[in-house]
């Protein structure tokens, strides 16, 4: 079955949302595939019980949405989830589900992309082709575990945080969490209200700062340049937490936001592990230098433990070059946009990526903005003898 469609979305995450969201709001026909039963699906099946925005709800909100004023500052994740509902439903996001995309290539007949996709439900195919792709599977599309010498003979048990819903199954169990973002540090903190004996392995150095304090630093950027703020934020966090060297953590060299900017990295928003660690109560370790037999464990500094459960929090991977071709000029080898921010969200031929910025929901509703905006402006040239030629400077005035 061949199906024509101005914009095809691929992924209804809240980018592929946000994107289609934004197209309706200026009447341009789209269509989302989605590869899962429904819409957020990340944050639906794959997240952990406790998990709330570590960002204030000012700087989560998809585009022509506020959260309600009666959500708190940090929003829970049942409450967001309710909202990206809401979201479908005020925006008349129309998604296909059960739709995985084979392939999705320039049709060198029409000049339109050619999406194959599968429909998962009747195990039919279909074929979309579209004037514009928007790739909105985003950076966090399968999460990633790092090779292990030793890990496929690992006696224990071992999974992605993707799979870590809380830490019931593991009272007085001896749990290793790997990595020390967000949800490293949050999901080793729940291990221990569930009466895990716990351990994390931090490899290098991490900011770590409470939400609020955060918070505080993302509305002074709005007025205060980035190098004060960071400084003031180095400065409340060595006054809460003080030197914690001594307990495996060291800071960065750059500010928290300089390194934002610089790479993508974000720093970790302390929900109480922190002090854990101070107590004893999570145990600090460096990186994995092999798995031995058994459960046994030996770490780059030469000690050694065993282990029942290892929980990798090692971050996701994107999967676009699995299924798009003809992308050399917008995606690098690991599936992320070569251009920088604030220029990642376009390529050639009318092809667009929505969520891939590392700039969290912030930055999707950039894209999705952005992308709706530019494709409106190129079907209005098309209507115009002529004006494509003047393209550049059209952009530049509608801007």
């Amino acid at each position: 079955m061949e199906i024509e469609v101005p914009v095809l979305i691929v992924g209804a995450g809240p980018a592929g949302l946000a994107t289609s969201a934004c197209l309706n709001k200026l009447s341009i026909p789209n269509v989302v595939i989605e590869r899962d039963d429904c819409h957020a699906s990340l944050w639906r099946k794959k997240t952990y019980d406790r998990l709330k925005l570590h960002l204030g709800k000012e700087f989560c909100s998809l585009p022509h949405m506020p959260f309600s004023s009666e959500l708190p500052t940090f929003v829970p994740r049942v409450e967001f989830m309710r909202y990206l509902d809401s979201y479908v439903i005020r925006f008349k996001i129309g998604i296909r589900y059960n739709r995985n995309v084979e392939s999705a290539s320039l049709d060198d007949r029409t000049g339109k992309w050619r999406v194959v996709v599968k429909d998962l439900t009747s195990n039919l195919e279909e074929v979309y082709f579209a004037d514009y792709l928007v790739a909105a599977t985003g950076e966090n599309s399968e999460g990633y575990i790092p090779k292990i010498d030793g890990l496929e003979t690992f006696d224990g048990e071992y999974l992605h945080c993707s799979n870590y819903l809380n830490g019931r199954p593991w009272y007085d169990k001896n749990v290793l969490v790997v990595g020390c973002g967000n949800s490293g540090m949050e999901i080793a903190y729940d291990l221990t209200n569930w009466g895990a004996n716990t351990s994390i392995v931090i490899r290098g150095p991490v900011h770590f700062f409470t939400k609020e304090m955060v918070f505080v630093g993302m509305c002074l950027l709005k007025y205060v340049e980035m190098e004060k703020v960071d400084k003031l934020m180095l400065l409340m966090s060595k006054m809460k937490y003080g030197d914690m060297s001594k307990y495996g953590l060291t800071r960065p060299n750059d500010g928290p936001f300089a390194l934002k900017k610089k790479g993508g990295r974000t720093p970790t928003i302390d929900v109480g592990c922190v002090n854990r660690i101070k107590k004893g109560k999570v145990k600090v370790f460096p990186g994995i230098s092999r798995i031995k037999e058994g459960k046994m464990i030996e770490f780059d500094d030469g000690r050694v433990g065993q282990y029942d459960v290892i929980v990798f929090a090692t971050g996701y991977n994107s999967t676009v070059l699995k299924w798009l071709k003809d992308c050399k000029e917008l995606f690098n080898e690991q599936g992320m946009p070569k251009p920088s921010h604030p220029n990642h969200w376009k390529g050639e031929n009318g092809l667009y990526c929505a969520g891939f910025g590392r700039r969290g929901l912030e930055g999707i509703s950039f894209d999705a903005e952005r992308i709706a905006d530019d494709i409106s402006l190129t079907i209005n040239l098309k209507k115009i003898p002529g004006a494509e030629d003047n393209y550049p400077y059209l952009k530049f005035a509608n801007n």
